[in-house]
């Protein structure tokens, strides 16, 4: 498995602007455990599978 790239890890606010959250809705799903992030230096990245699979959870909940 290779390494995610820089490109593959979102900020908090560009996952704020993918899901049209507020900081602290986000925060609370990294908190939470729902969404999977990781920590750089001070810097929490998201990386983009995790995102993928919180939405992919979230829509066959719905479904469901």
């Amino acid at each position: 498995m290779t390494p995610p790239t820089s490109a593959e890890l979102l900020t908090v606010p560009q996952v704020m602007a993918r899901l049209q959250l507020g900081r602290s809705a986000v925060y609370d799903l990294i908190r939470t455990r729902q969404l999977g992030s990781i920590t750089l230096g001070r810097s929490r990245r998201i990386p983009t599978h995790a995102l993928t699979d919180f939405i992919r959870t979230r829509l066959e909940q719905d479904a469901a």
